[in-house]
């Protein structure tokens, strides 16, 4: 069910850069997850949007292609039912029903480092029980960890729950320093904290500010029974951040300019904003704004930043970025019966089975397309694709037997080199809020100050605070907490 908007009308008297009657104007740059929620809610604000996103498509780094005749997924992206951002804006855009969520939290994890040499199944999943119980019997049972391990997490867990997040103090503690203090041992950070930290920050716990691994784990396993509870599309990201997004942008008013890219920013003696843009078709123009929301990477928001927009603009370029590797491969059979799996004991981190949603299904029932999804992956992103091919096809054989044999029919890798910010030690400092010093310019983005990782959520999370800042300045602040924070404000929510 598409959630409801509220509309305004046009202000009295006001004109559009053709000096006709409308109302405010605003141009969203960036056609990624913030810029897509950032247009939507100005549009069903009253304004009049124009979004512009230099590539062919909407999505930013969460779309799909086409190889041959299936349809691929960049890489493997997944929610949480904690995620209320996102789940708003699956609504928004009417695609819900199309990224369903477990009915309950369950993780199987498989270790093939255990001395029988044989893949060794546990399972983390949750039961209805209030927080913290509701992890105690997949915790007592999880066949990975010795039980003076198990006890250890409980007892660091109920210290993590005690961290406030917001806390500057810990933006500058790595989480690995955090965990060796509570007593976790090494295998006990790769059983678990790393198995859950690594594919949610993209990032070691040496590696993650502990601030930032204190909000997901303390949001996401110890705040809700089902807070953890997985989601993830069964169709091609681009029905859902494209197609969908494009429908409803359409729907609310949004002028979409594709293959479209800003070159300047200036604000007039008037005002308001100039935005420079060039089209691939259409050549160079210059769009009239009343507020203008950059929803761009950092260091394109950098390049763009006119002189006084913030105090430091160079601080931008200090956070740094992490890649993600995914390796497609796609057998002549059945190898995995589970919908997805994280591994132990390899190099392998999370598998999904990716066969219906690319159409592999209804062209041949017999294949099975499996997406191995690498987070962290400084080790081998620039690895040639055969050396990855050596390295990770047998590890598949390992931790599934059933590939041992099968014949593969394609194997291919993508790479996305700066997928997420690092979410390094003292990166919090960094993070700007969706208010510059330039009146009427705002800034969006999984990057900038939403509390959140580099997340799908923390994208969603900042569009929508960019837009209730620019809705503020223009004079129309939202009465009530948006339900995209969960009945909260934006500035509690983060």
């Amino acid at each position: 069910m598409t959630a409801p908007r509220t509309t305004t009308r046009p202000e009295k008297g006001a004109t559009d850069e053709a000096g006709r009657p409308g109302g405010a104007a605003a141009v969203v740059i960036g056609g990624g997850l913030a810029g897509v929620t950032a247009a939507l809610e100005l549009a069903d604000a009253g304004l009049r949007v124009t979004l512009i996103e230099g590539r062919p498509r909407l999505g930013g780094l969460a779309f799909s292609f086409r190889r041959g005749e299936l349809t691929i997924d960049n890489g493997q992206h997944v929610y949480l039912r904690c995620c209320t951002a996102y789940r708003w804006f699956l609504d928004r855009v009417d695609a819900a029903r199309l990224a369903p969520l477990q009915r309950r939290l369950d993780v199987p994890v498989l270790d093939v480092g255990h001395p029988s040499g044989r893949p060794r199944l546990g399972r983390l999943r949750r039961t209805a029980l209030p927080v913290p119980l509701h992890l105690a019997a997949s915790l007592a049972t999880y066949p990975h960890l010795s039980a003076a391990e198990r006890a250890r997490v409980g007892r660091a867990a109920l210290a993590l729950r005690g961290l406030d997040p917001a806390d500057p103090a810990l933006d500058g503690v790595d989480f690995a320093t955090w965990l060796r203090r509570h007593g976790q041992s090494a295998r006990t950070v790769e059983a678990l904290w790393d198995l859950v930290g690594v594919a949610t920050l993209n990032a070691t716990a040496e590696q993650a500010s502990l601030g930032l691994a204190a909000m997901v784990f303390k949001t996401g396993l110890l705040s809700d029974p089902g807070a953890a509870d997985i989601g993830w599309a069964r169709v091609p990201l681009g029905e859902l951040h494209d197609v969908r997004a494009r429908t409803a942008l359409d729907t609310a008013g949004v002028a979409t300019g594709l293959r479209t890219r800003a070159t300047a920013l200036a604000r007039g003696t008037d005002g308001s904003w100039q935005v420079a843009v060039e089209s691939a078709t259409g050549g160079a123009r210059s769009l009239r704004a009343d507020a203008v929301v950059l929803a761009v990477p950092q260091r394109e928001t950098r390049a763009l930043l006119p002189d006084g927009a913030l105090a430091d603009p160079d601080r931008l370029l200090d956070i740094g970025t992490a890649p993600i590797l995914n390796l497609h491969v796609v057998y002549d059979r059945k190898v995995l019966r589970q919908p997805f799996f994280a591994a132990l004991g390899s190099p392998v981190q999370w598998v999904f089975d990716r066969t219906s949603s690319s159409g592999l299904a209804r062209l041949d029932g017999v294949g099975q397309y499996l997406a191995v999804s690498q987070s962290a992956a400084q080790e081998d992103i620039d690895r040639p694709v055969a050396e990855l091919r050596a390295r990770y096809l047998p590890e598949l054989e390992r931790l599934l037997p059933a590939a041992r044999g099968a014949g593969v029919r394609d194997f291919f890798v993508t790479r996305e080199r700066t997928a997420t910010f690092a979410p390094t030690p003292g990166v919090g400092r960094l993070r700007p809020h969706a208010p510059t010093d330039a009146p009427g310019l705002y800034l969006a983005g999984a990057w900038t100050a939403t509390g959140w990782p580099a997340t799908m959520e923390g994208a969603v999370r900042s569009g929508v605070t960019a837009a209730e800042a620019a809705l503020g300045g223009l004079g129309r602040p939202r009465r009530a907490p948006h339900p995209a924070f969960g009945g909260r404000t934006a500035g509690e929510a983060a």
